[in-house]
């Protein structure tokens, strides 16, 4: 039966559902210019070189993971520095001597950490990926651990950055709200505590969520969204617009009335910033290892 049918025309059909993950609500955020070069330019442009502190950062996460998949007889902190060094990232660094040294470093981080755990203590999930929907959006993500303590569920999120991270950090992480309402409707357990583990320096930066805070965070969401989704639509009903040859800059003009650049400092990190002249010029590329710690 059609939509006319039903008694409403197709410019009153119900909207469709915005697909979503907290890093594409947070990368609208950050900028709609690099939101469109990422998730609606086909082929995508290329971007940078790698980033030698998310080679860090994967490189923990993985062994991390597999530390806990391993029989609970075998979680040692050795085991897990083994885990670290045989899976370890080399992208993005300046040279090998200084790919060593961050492994290093690395090594001693898990080693201090899961001296810390109990390896009896199994979480309910281990890159774990939860959904869940409104009548606005469907989200979805991959929490790094997903522990049950006293009959409630706790999202942990493991950090590697130079930052030390507070309640602050924890409380307004869109992600980590979105994680924990996921998390609790899939699983049927009340899901409030959020953490944020910063490996370098053993801090656990932790916040209790109420179901008033969730409900906020739920809406942002959703208003991001409906932003995001309107642009996306633009995108998709604007007229042909040629692609530049190899090795011409992109023209970005006829996207900008939907998807502005917003040069600022986060532009020296942007993967695209090659394909922008505002971000070039707002701040310098940095180098591929610049957020690595200082040499000492």
């Amino acid at each position: 039966m059609s939509g006319e049918q039903l008694g409403f025309g197709f410019e009153e059909m119900p909207r469709r559902l915005y697909t979503c993950t907290p890093s594409r609500l947070n990368t609208w955020l950050d900028c709609p210019r690099r939101y469109r070069m990422t998730y609606l330019d086909r082929p995508a442009p290329p971007k940078g070189p790698p980033w030698a502190h998310n080679s860090v950062g994967a490189s923990v996460h993985n062994a991390l993971a597999a530390w806990w998949r391993l029989p609970e007889h075998e979680r040692s902190p050795a085991a897990a520095v083994a885990l670290l060094r045989r899976g370890w990232l080399t992208d993005g660094f300046r040279d090998a001597a200084q790919s060593a040294r961050e492994r290093d470093r690395a090594a001693e981080m898990v080693e201090r950490y899961t001296a810390r755990l109990d390896p009896s203590d199994e979480p309910l999930g281990v890159e774990r990926t939860v959904a869940t929907r409104t009548d606005r959006i469907a989200v979805s993500g991959r929490i790094d651990r997903l522990d049950g303590r006293g009959g409630e569920l706790v999202v942990v999120d493991y950090k590697t950055g130079r930052h030390v991270l507070t309640s602050d950090d924890a409380r307004g992480s869109l992600a980590l709200a979105l994680y924990a309402i996921a998390a609790g409707r899939v699983l049927r357990r009340p899901c409030r505590r959020v953490e944020l583990h910063h490996l370098p320096s053993g801090e656990v930066a932790v916040w209790e969520h109420t179901d008033e805070s969730l409900a906020r965070h739920l809406r942002r969401a959703e208003a991001i969204a409906d932003e995001a989704a309107d642009a996306d639509a633009a995108y998709r009903d604007r007229p042909p617009v040629p692609r530049p040859r190899s090795g011409e800059a992109p023209d970005h003009a006829p996207f900008d009335a939907q998807f502005p650049p917003r040069p600022g400092n986060l532009c020296s990190w942007c993967d695209f910033a090659r394909h922008c002249p505002e971000g070039r010029e707002a701040a310098p590329r940095k180098e591929p290892w610049a957020a690595l710690p200082a040499e000492v």
